[in-house]
């Protein structure tokens, strides 16, 4: 169950650092003051979901703290991760601009605190804010070229080399540890199948070559990358790796 008591912002939206890293950079003082009277928070337990596929959108989300795997059922059953979802990340905006269900849902990988704003609200705001239109309009650019370099990859790519890009995405996404070698995030070997595209056991094989070759290594369930060279050439990573976007005064908020 959601637990809204346990995920109190004792300041309101404004102290939110991930709000800062969002297109709601663009706001003015007096609109996010009224965004903030209407935004409702919402501590997500590890597994639980946030919006489940084929449902239809109320409003938009970002993640305060935490993260999320946004993922869709196969035809036959099986899961595939599209997109992983981080602290500062919106999510749940393409089928509500589409104005159609969602082709996915959204399930915490850790306990997670998510805000959400209510449609009405989100589209008057975007029917004011011309920059936070372009905005919205560059995080969907971006998702599509993330998309479509995903087919390209699926269908050229072998299930090594994917694995390998898998590993440095994660680390663009989630970061590393103190370290500076494991991991910012530990995703299940299941995870980690449903992300590349392939059979858990693949997965778990091909991690162990890895392993055994001196690229990466194992801390318990982490991963920690010992070869950035050697698993940029597994990745083959010529092709580029689409981020999300860095808004204007946001690159050095980490």
């Amino acid at each position: 169950m959601r637990d809204k008591e346990s995920f109190a912002l004792a300041a309101g939206c404004r102290s939110c650092l991930s709000k800062s890293r969002t297109v709601f950079y663009f706001l003015s003082a007096e609109e996010m003051a009224f965004l903030e009277e209407h935004t409702t928070h919402t501590l997500y337990r590890k597994g639980q979901t946030v919006f489940h596929e084929n449902g239809n959108p109320l409003g938009i989300y970002w993640i305060h703290t935490g993260k999320i795997k946004i993922a869709r059922s196969g035809s036959d059953g099986r899961e595939q991760i599209v997109r992983l979802v981080k602290e500062g990340d919106l999510f749940g905006y393409r089928a509500l601009c589409s104005n159609t269900p969602y082709n996915a849902s959204a399930v915490t990988l850790e306990d997670t605190g998510v805000c959400f704003i209510p449609r009405d609200l989100f589209f008057n705001t975007l029917r004011v804010n011309s920059k936070l239109c372009i905005a919205l309009i560059k995080l969907l650019s971006q998702e599509l070229g993330k998309a479509e370099q995903h087919v390209t990859d699926l269908a050229q790519k072998s299930v090594r080399e994917r694995i390998a890009e898998a590993l440095l995405v994660l680390k663009d996404t989630y970061g590393l540890e103190s370290d500076n070698a494991t991991l910012g995030i530990c995703l299940s070997r299941e995870d980690i199948a449903n992300l590349v595209g392939t059979a858990t056991a693949t997965v778990i094989r091909l991690l162990a070559v890895l392993r055994q070759e001196k690229i990466i290594d194992f801390s318990g369930k982490k991963i920690k990358l010992l070869d950035m060279s050697r698993l940029v050439a597994e990745a083959d990573a010529g092709t580029p790796v689409y981020r999300n976007p860095v808004f204007p005064g946001t690159a050095n908020r980490n």
